[in-house]
């Protein structure tokens, strides 16, 4: 089992900064992939950026240049630094622990993230 929770997300201005954090517990040793994912009001959920464990990105086109995922494995924490904000970046943020040799994924509880304009 593998538990994560997110923190970091609020109300910000469009043009604005956030750092959503993540935090794995539990057979976190065997997490292979970590992302972000978000679900905006009405929409369904979508992937935003993902790092495997050599450090490899992929990322979404919309966030390309101002989002940067980055992962402490020795803390078990994923991060995503999210730059000049936009109001269609308002939306429900999920972390994600991928677990490819088992078949399994895990998600945390998602923390809410609104950008006005």
């Amino acid at each position: 089992q593998v538990r994560l929770v997110e923190s970091g997300g609020g109300l910000v201005q469009a043009g604005g900064s956030l750092r959503l954090s993540c935090a794995a517990s539990g057979r976190s040793f065997s997490i292979e992939v970590m992302a972000w994912s978000r679900q905006g009001p009405g929409k369904e959920r979508d992937l935003v950026e993902r790092i495997l464990s050599g450090g490899d990105t992929n990322y979404a086109d919309s966030v390309k240049g101002r989002f940067t995922i980055s992962r402490d494995n020795a803390e078990n924490t994923v991060y995503l630094k999210m730059n000049s904000l936009k109001p269609e970046d308002t939306a429900v943020y999920f972390c994600k622990a991928e677990l490819p040799a088992e078949g399994i994924n895990y998600w945390g509880n998602g923390t809410p993230v609104t950008v006005s304009s």
